[in-house]
């Protein structure tokens, strides 16, 4: 039997133009920016019409200080409240690393509903623009943890094990891919399915739902091969084996099970929504 697969040297700089860099996480940040943003026009050529695609861009900027905020404070609050009480400048040292899907998940929930409230969108319809768009920057991301040798997966002997930088000289499950491809590449095919034949978005809150729901369900499992995250518990492991990604990631599943529920049992969409003007 061979061994682990040694891990491919990268260039942790992804562009390099003068004093400009571009690391890989950057750079999977802009690229799924942009790419959601394209899609989420691509969405809104197709009824039902909730918002104007030059509100898109307006839009976004709301999105990114609600990723970028909520990221960063919920890894402040969910994995080291204790170093961050006793040194709080460096919860704004955001380049020193440290961001939490969970937490910019809440901060775009937030963006979400006062950026509706602000132009009179319906709040579940606009979350279903942004859910079905994403498992894209999911995806990125995932590949740019990879490609940095972060977020590696526990120790083990299946032929794929990859030898990770840092991960001591034992094969490892490559766990950012398997999200890559559960949270990123199967998600967004379900949620395409979804809004572009089965009639999804006639129905405020389903695709929210089915993306809470999978990506709740998809992190749960993968944490079982992920390597914990050693801020919290015991070498990264809580009660029963359990993990904190494990307990963060559960109620996003249920709520999106309830959101799910909650189309359903109401009435389909019959008219398209005049779209508020951007302008205010």
């Amino acid at each position: 039997m061979s061994g682990p697969i040694p891990f491919p040297e990268f260039d942790p700089i992804a562009i390099e133009i003068g004093p400009l860099v571009v690391r890989w996480y950057a750079l999977a940040f802009i690229i799924g920016l942009l790419a959601g943003w394209g899609y989420i026009i691509t969405l809104l050529r197709h009824p039902p019409e909730t918002m104007i695609s030059q509100q898109v861009g307006d839009f976004f900027s709301w999105t990114i200080i609600g990723v970028i905020a909520g990221g960063r404070l919920g890894f402040v609050g969910f994995y080291q409240p204790d170093y961050f009480l006793a040194n709080p400048l460096q919860i704004l040292a955001v380049w020193a690393g440290g961001m939490s899907f969970h937490g910019g998940l809440i901060g775009v929930m937030v963006a979400i509903i006062l950026y509706a409230r602000k132009y009179h969108i319906r709040v579940l319809s606009l979350a279903d623009l942004v859910a079905a768009a994403a498992p894209i920057g999911l995806f990125l991301g995932r590949l740019a943890n990879f490609i940095n040798g972060e977020l590696y997966g526990r120790a083990t002997d299946v032929p794929w094990a990859v030898v990770f930088p840092g991960g001591g000289n034992i094969g490892r499950h490559p766990s950012q891919l398997y999200e890559a491809g559960l949270e990123g590449l199967l998600l967004f095919i379900i949620l395409f399915a979804l809004a572009r034949f089965a009639g999804a978005r006639y129905r405020p809150g389903l695709i929210t739902g089915v993306f809470l729901l999978g990506y709740g369900a998809a992190r749960t499992f993968v944490e079982f091969f992920r390597q914990p995250d050693t801020y919290v518990g015991e070498g990264g492991f809580l009660i029963w084996g359990s993990t904190i990604g494990q307990w963060l990631s559960v109620p996003i599943a249920i709520a999106g099970l309830t959101f799910i529920v909650y189309a359903m049992l109401h009435d389909r969409l019959d008219s398209k929504p005049r779209a508020a003007n951007p302008a205010g």
